[in-house]
């Protein structure tokens, strides 16, 4: 848990989403849980509690190109694995511009722009 949290507090830092509230196992009676987002809202949880089978894939919506390459480097440095260098995904849509990469835990982890250059 301590892992995916510095992970995603450097990689999400370029998107705007930081981490916003943390509830522990003490007070849930089982697992622990970080929710990051933005003004206030938490909109993107991690937790200690079993990963579902073949990971997960979580794509967060950047509002430019840059941000996406910014994402990129972050995750990278905060630990992630290259899993798609940022660029254009045409046979997503005509302006899909996107980055993936692993976090610790093999999960894949997005950030896209639906905007042209």
């Amino acid at each position: 848990m301590d892992r995916a949290k510095v992970f995603y507090i450097g990689a999400l830092k370029p998107l705007g989403i930081g981490l916003i509230m943390e509830v522990t196992a003490e007070e849930t009676g089982g697992d622990a849980y970080a929710g990051f987002g933005a003004n206030d809202k938490a909109f993107f949880w991690i937790g200690t509690g079993s990963k579902p089978r073949g990971g997960t894939h979580v794509a967060f919506v950047a509002q430019t190109r840059s941000e996406v390459d910014a994402f990129y480097r972050a995750a990278l440095t905060a630990g992630g694995r290259d899993n798609g260098a940022p660029g254009p995904r045409p046979h997503y849509h005509r302006h899909y511009y996107g980055a993936f990469v692993f976090d610790p835990d093999g999960n894949n982890i997005e950030a896209v722009c639906h905007h042209p250059g």
